[in-house]
């Protein structure tokens, strides 16, 4: 008898503990008994920053308004109290791993290791990574980097990537750190760093921002092509439908299409210049064809 109640108490008890972890990743339910959402924004990124006082923008922040204000319609909330929380390149899978981040639209690139840690909504984005320079460095090629001393974001794989790329063999130049674009560009700009390698959506929002424009041109051959999506929590498969379906909404509406003209084609805050980025190709194929396919797929192509 005793062995049955045994069994039956550690049986309640780990269908106790399975209940509790299908809580914490039921995100759904977190936000319709909270009334409140959790939003990761970026600061200096090219597809989210902000203007100051609180206020963030970019085309991923806006897109991410859009997929709140649709989950809150799907849970039949009169109001959704949305907190705007900033994240790094440090700290970004951190904070959505442990529950502080419902929702990150920043600039984040799906990749094989991260999903291990963490899900992917489709596809909204496809980055290119090339480098920035000022625009009298003579620098136009990675083979111009040789001798020279390039910024780099912590936290980042844009070098990674340039030391990868078959045209940097023996290349030899230094990295310096910027704890975020904003800074990693402050590098540049104040010619601590001879050129800044990153996206190419990062590395135009920072020149469209900065006090003479037509002092910089971005350069070199293109390091790689990166799927770039909003990330949640994993094994949250209700969650992660809401947020597809919404963007599938959105393109299928071709809000998004506006939206991404907003924010890449007409002249954007805070400096109200354009930053001149079409619609490619591969962006368009990635709302054709919704998938959350990491970085590593599309180099097989």
């Amino acid at each position: 008898m005793k062995k049955h109640l045994l069994a039956a108490t550690v049986t309640s008890l780990f269908l106790l503990a399975g209940s509790v972890g299908a809580q914490t990743s039921d995100t759904l339910a977190k936000i319709k008994t909270s009334g409140s959402v959790t939003l990761g924004v970026r600061e200096s990124s090219g597809l989210s920053y902000t203007l100051g006082n609180g206020k963030y923008v970019g085309f991923h922040t806006e897109m991410g308004e859009r997929i709140l204000a649709d989950i809150q319609k799907q849970l039949g909330l009169a109001t959704l109290a949305t907190k705007y929380q900033p994240v790094t390149s440090q700290n970004r899978i951190p904070l959505v791993t442990n529950g502080t981040v419902d929702l990150e639209c920043g600039s984040t690139t799906n990749t094989t290791a991260r999903q291990k840690d963490v899900a992917f909504a489709m596809t909204t984005y496809v980055e290119e990574i090339r480098t920035a320079t000022k625009a009298n460095s003579g620098i136009t090629s990675i083979r111009d980097l040789n001798g020279k001393t390039v910024a780099i974001t912590t936290g980042t794989t844009s070098v990674q990537t340039l030391r990868k790329h078959e045209r940097a063999e023996g290349v030899d130049f230094k990295e310096v750190l910027g704890k975020d674009h904003a800074d990693s560009f402050l590098l540049l700009e104040t010619g601590r760093a001879d050129a800044f390698v990153m996206d190419v959506s990062i590395l135009a929002a920072n020149i469209s921002k900065s006090k003479a424009p037509s002092d910089y041109k971005i350069v070199g051959e293109v390091l790689s092509v990166e799927p770039i999506a909003c990330m949640l929590r994993k094994d949250d498969p209700a969650f992660k439908k809401a947020v597809d379906d919404s963007i599938k909404r959105q393109v299928a509406d071709g809000s998004l299409a506006k939206l991404y003209d907003k924010w890449f084609m007409q002249p954007v805050p805070p400096s109200n210049t354009m930053l001149g980025l079409p619609l490619s190709d591969s962006i368009k194929a990635a709302w054709a064809n919704p998938n959350d396919k990491p970085m590593e797929d599309y180099a097989k192509k």
